[in-house]
Parts: C-alpha cells; sequence; structure tokens
C-alpha cells in the first residue's frame, strides 16, 4: 500500500455518493424574506455531524431514508445524497481538518462551542475535498452561523477562517494529510500497538479511500467480471471500483446471480471446507451473504438471529438470489435446536473497526470499552456455539473487528479455558487465494493495509480475524 509519507497522494475530491455537484444545494431556506439555496442541506450536515460525533450516533441510522433523521428526511434526494457526501468526508478527514482549522485560529473554540464547531468542519470538508465553489461553501457557512443564536456572534470568526482556509489549501493541505493520523487517540493508539507504527500508518491511509464494491457470484467469476466492468480477485470475489448506477440496475441482480460482499466478508464461510450435504448453522446470519455462500456450497442452512427485521432482509436477500434455508429468530444464547449441526459459523457482533473505509463514522461513535464489552459478548456467543455442534463438527468463530481484544486475544484465551474445543488451523494452500491473509497460528487476519492492487481505489479489504476449530469428541 506504500509507506506512511503516500499518504498525501489520495484523491483530494471524494464523495460517498460520487463527485459532489458544482452546485450550492437544491433546497432552500428562508432568510430575512428571502430563500437562501442550500441552507437546509448545511444545517442537516451540521445536526447530523453534531449527533455523530457527541451523541455517538452511527451515520448509517441517521442517513436510513425510510427510520433516519428528520432533519435529512425533509430534504429531496439529491440534497440528501450532497449531506452524506459532506458528513462521510468531514468524517473521513476529521483530524487534518481540524489541524488546519486550529492553525487559522488565534486561540482554540470555547470547549462548549460545539455547535460553532460542526459548522466549521461541514464547510471545510466542502473547501478541501469536495467540488463544490469555496465561495458558497463559505457564504452558507456564515448564513448557518448567524441563523443560529448560539453562534451568531462568531459569524465574522467563521467568514475570516473559512476564506483563509480556501486560499491556503494548495499550500498546506498536502503537509497535513502526510503528518496526520486519520482517527481519534484511541483507535490510533490501538492500531499501532496490534500492528507496529507503519502498518498502522498504511491501515489509517486506506481509510482515507471509499472502498471498491465487492460481489460474490454463484458462479462463473470470469464471467461476471466482464459483465460488471471488474476484475475477479484471487479468493473468486468480483471487484469493481466504481459502479456506474444503482446496484439494482445491474446485470444480474433481478436473477440473482450475485450479492454485494465484501472480499473478506468471504472467507469465513469458506474456512468450514467441503459443506456438502452438511446440516450448517449461520449464527448472527443477517443479512445474510455467509448464508448465501453456504447454501451455494450445498450445506442445508439454518440462519439464526435475534433481529426480527434484519431477518426479514435475509428473507428477501435469498427469495432474490432463489435460495432457502431454515430462518430461525432466536436470542442465540438461549437457542436449543432439536438436534446437533455438523458446523457452525459464528460470525460474531463486535466493534466493526474493520469497515471504517465503508463506515468512517465508527472510530467516532466506538470507544475502548465498547471494544471491551463486544469482546466479552462474542466469548459467550463462542460458548454457546460450540454447544450447538456434534462432536467432531467444525467452529468458524469470525468477526469484522481490527482489535485483537476481539480476535487474536479472544481466540486464545478461548481454547485455553475451554476444555473439549481445539484448534484446527488453516494450512497454506488449503483454499485458493487465502494464503496472504494466513497467520503462524494458522488464523486469518485480514486489514484494509492487505490486497495491493495497483491503486489505493482498487486495493484492500475489510479488516476481518477468523479462526477455525473442532468440538473434541
Amino acid at each position: 500500500m506504500g509507506s506512511q509519507s503516500d499518504r498525501a497522494q489520495g484523491p483530494v475530491v471524494v464523495s460517498a455518493a460520487g463527485r459532489a455537484p458544482r452546485r450550492t444545494g437544491g433546497q432552500e431556506h428562508k432568510k430575512d424574506g428571502e430563500f437562501v439555496a442550500g441552507l437546509a442541506a448545511r444545517k442537516a450536515a451540521a445536526r447530523l455531524l453534531a449527533a455523530v460525533i457527541d451523541a455517538r450516533t452511527p451515520l448509517d441510522g441517521l442517513t436510513d431514508h425510510e427510520n433516519g433523521h428528520p432533519q435529512y428526511k425533509a430534504l429531496d434526494l439529491r440534497d440528501r445524497g450532497l449531506v452524506r457526501a459532506i458528513l462521510v468526508t468531514a468524517l473521513r478527514y476529521r483530524m487534518t481538518i481540524a489541524g488546519l482549522l486550529a492553525r487559522r485560529l488565534e486561540k482554540p473554540l470555547p470547549a462548549n462551542a460545539t455547535a460553532l464547531s460542526h459548522i466549521l468542519h461541514v464547510a471545510a470538508a466542502q473547501i478541501l475535498f469536495l467540488d463544490i465553489p469555496d465561495s458558497a461553501a463559505v457564504d452558507l457557512a456564515v448564513t448557518h452561523a448567524k441563523s443560529d443564536p448560539r453562534t451568531l456572534r462568531f459569524a465574522g470568526l467563521v467568514n475570516g477562517v473559512l476564506r483563509t482556509l480556501a486560499r491556503i489549501k494548495e499550500a498546506e493541505l498536502p503537509e497535513a494529510l502526510a503528518t496526520t493520523d486519520e482517527a481519534p487517540k484511541w483507535f490510533s493508539d490501538r492500531l499501532k500497538a496490534a500492528y507496529g507504527v507503519d502498518e498502522a500508518g498504511r491501515i489509517l491511509a486506506a481509510h482515507r479511500q471509499e472502498a471498491p464494491v465487492d460481489f460474490s457470484v454463484k458462479a462463473d467469476p470470469e464471467h461476471w467480471a466482464e459483465r460488471l466492468g471488474g476484475i475477479a480477485l484471487p479468493t473468486g470475489t468480483i471487484r469493481v471500483e466504481k459502479l456506474a448506477g444503482p446496484v439494482t440496475e445491474l446485470p444480474g441482480f433481478a436473477e440473482g446471480a450475485w450479492w454485494v460482499q465484501d472480499a473478506a466478508a468471504g472467507l469465513p464461510a469458506r474456512l468450514l471446507g467441503d459443506v456438502g450435504g452438511l446440516r450448517v448453522a449461520d449464527l448472527c446470519a443477517a443479512p445474510g451473504g455467509k448464508t448465501a455462500q453456504l447454501i451455494v456450497a450445498g450445506a442445508r442452512v439454518t440462519a439464526i438471529d435475534t433481529s426480527k427485521n434484519r431477518l426479514a432482509r435475509l428473507a428477501q436477500n435469498l427469495e432474490r438470489l432463489r435460495l432457502s434455508a431454515d430462518i430461525v429468530q432466536a436470542d442465540l444464547l438461549q437457542y436449543e435446536p432439536d438436534e446437533l449441526f455438523d458446523a457452525v459459523l459464528l460470525d460474531a457482533p463486535c466493534s466493526s473497526t474493520g469497515t471504517v473505509r465503508r463506515h468512517p463514522d465508527v472510530p467516532w461513535t466506538k470507544t475502548v470499552a465498547d471494544v471491551e464489552k463486544l469482546a466479552d459478548l462474542q466469548r459467550r456467543l463462542l460458548a454457546r456455539a460450540v454447544t450447538l455442534v456434534k462432536p467432531g463438527g467444525r467452529i468458524v468463530f469470525s468477526n469484522c473487528s481490527l482489535d485483537p481484544l476481539e480476535g487474536e486475544e479472544l481466540y486464545r484465551g478461548f481454547l485455553a479455558a475451554t476444555p473439549g474445543v481445539v484448534a484446527d488451523p488453516l494450512r497454506a494452500s488449503e483454499i485458493v487465494g487465502i494464503d496472504p491473509f494466513l497467520t503462524q497460528e494458522g488464523t486469518l487476519r485480514t486489514t484494509p493495509a492487505d490486497l495491493d492492487l495497483g491503486s489505493p481505489q482498487r486495493s484492500g479489504l475489510d479488516g476481518f480475524f477468523a479462526a477455525r476449530m473442532r468440538r473434541a469428541g
């Protein structure tokens, strides 16, 4: 992926929903008897940024089209796309933005000036990284500040800081990108402790890139790579750097030929080996990517999840794919099957720190306490999962966390403390394409810095840990 100095070489124009249009915004907001185009979108962006940073609210929930924040849902679809692009960018580059803003201030903002901080970050994200005229970003931020009693007296400061930022960005932005860890300290410190300074730097650099889109296919990956305009990865996943349109309009969607699934997320199910004809439990199964993999591989799958809504989504996905499984809504810690399974896959709920490329809010909505709490839940779920498999049967444990507390350390501690469960290490060349991700212990570890395909935009994987065990007997 390159050295730490490569971090200044990423693209400056960034958007979660494609290149932002050169405009001030479609929705209008009334000011002094006149309507100000684009102000409602910027107010929504600042409000949602506050929800993420101050209240640790996940971004996906805030920007859900049906159940999202009311201020977001009040916008038209075009402005919703703009708001999400601003938010993703403001979070992905939060530390760089904060550093450049701080240099423009004579003294730090008051501790209670959070509303002002969010206005500045929303505007700075547009000025530094999005294809929006600087003048529009500055003017709308000043108007926004004047419209809020909490920030009215800072309108002049907003104007001066942002106009200076626009003037110096070409000179100062490259160095700022090259010397900044784009993460809160707790997250950066844990990455460095786990992976070393250099590898942590590569992971953090990868987090600045919007992730490509990966597809798992039922069959013939080379054919679908051509149809979808992508490439077939060594593991069989199809990777498309940039979609030409909505997923629902791509070839193969209607006939259920493929499903969206990160290449790393597609690996754990394969660790079970040949599952043809076996009864396999997919625990914490929704939204169903791994369930689909197991069915296509010939398993008789029982998909278990505690969430009724998530299982409804799983059922819809399987219906489109023309696949079927036994679907069970149950608390895994209380679940009692009629008979034990031949194999079990537990992709456990976790801190999701391996998915920051797709979810840049994660480091800002999680804490060390969350990691510790989730690791404890994973231990209990894994202990329960072992009881669901026949003696001699395989158990695969996985999650999308980069933190060893939820991965390597949990696995070692569980084996040491659990009689009747033994390691079942992965072997080199056992599965095509998996060797680069094998550890000395025979477990699997991927990070966003893995899988160099020649460009930052095309490379990388979600961070995943997976380990294979057997129930003795």
